[in-house]
């Protein structure tokens, strides 16, 4: 999997940053991809990156300030516009269908697709063959969420040297083994592919946080995660106004992370204040306290 930032910046687009979009590529599991918010100008975005807006399957919207749903009826009008007509699922706080079906309404828009809105509080979203998605109430003043993305463990490799050494010979019925199951050979003879398979797979982790100060439900929701996404608006030197306005500092960020335990911290969601030249004293204000940190940009993909 890979995290493909469309937009890193807050409050409002820069000429170095759009507003926040980030898009989970599935690679590896399947072939979708799932986008966490939706600021303006994410379709945009898109069209300068190798996604295709026909493999988008699911949409988690952090929280309701404009910076993160402004693209959201654009997008979702441009992929009915191209003809598309697999559905997909669109999760967010309180009156995020208001939202959409206010705007798609009064704008005379429809959609060639099905969309399922799904308004979410604290706990778990979803829970799918592959991953399991919970959400975690963050501080911020409106209704606010953070996503715990979880991919279930997968089986361990099939031993299929010792398969061969107990007399049982490769056939079509080897798919069914690694997953672990007990069949029936051809022979007649009962196997169980429990015993033939090596340790278990441990699944991916990340924590991708909404617009927050700082909050203890962070070490729950980024605990001992593989890649953690945080914002870090403001430097830490105007860390009292960052949390005036429900905010995180760099240190913060770093902070934060050290804390969960968790293995990598990407920072986003800077302020349109700071130029490309502040970038590097802001990421070593992070690097100080949790050195895994990187600072995401327009375009910058993070294996996971």
């Amino acid at each position: 999997m890979e995290l493909l930032f469309l937009g890193t910046g807050g409050g409002t687009p820069s000429r170095l940053r759009n507003v926040t979009s980030i898009a989970l590529n599935l690679q590896g599991v399947h072939n979708g991809f799932w986008l966490f918010d939706c600021g303006e100008g994410t379709q945009h975005q898109m069209l300068r990156c190798p996604l295709k807006v026909s493999k988008l399957e699911k949409i988690f919207i952090t929280h309701l300030h404009g910076d993160h749903i402004f693209g959201l009826p654009g997008l979702l009008t441009s992929r009915s516009m191209n003809g598309i007509t697999d559905g997909i699922t669109l999760y967010g706080p309180k009156g995020i269908k208001a939202f959409v079906e206010a705007t798609l309404g009064l704008s005379g828009s429809w959609l060639t697709f099905p969309l399922e809105i799904v308004e979410i509080t604290a706990g778990e979203v979803l829970n799918d063959e592959h991953f399991r998605v919970t959400a975690y109430p963050l501080t911020h003043p409106v209704e606010c969420y953070g996503y715990r993305i979880e991919e279930h463990d997968k089986s361990g490799a099939l031993d299929a040297g010792r398969l061969l050494a107990d007399g049982i010979k490769p056939g079509k019925l080897f798919q069914q083994l690694k997953l672990g199951k007990t069949v029936t050979m051809e022979d007649g003879q009962i196997v169980d592919g429990r015993k033939y398979l090596g340790p278990a797979i441990k699944g991916l982790t990340l924590a991708i946080f909404g617009d927050t100060s700082p909050t203890p439900a962070s070490r729950e929701l980024a605990a001992n995660v593989d890649v953690m996404v945080h914002e870090a608006t403001l430097a830490a030197e105007m860390e009292e106004k960052a949390n005036s306005r429900g905010h995180s500092s760099t240190v913060q960020a770093a902070k934060a992370a050290k804390e969960a335990g968790a293995k990598k911290l990407i920072v986003t969601h800077l302020s349109s204040r700071y130029l490309r030249e502040d970038t590097e004293w802001l990421l070593a204000e992070c690097r100080a306290i949790f050195p895994a940190t990187e600072m995401a940009h327009d375009f910058s993909v993070f294996e996971v």
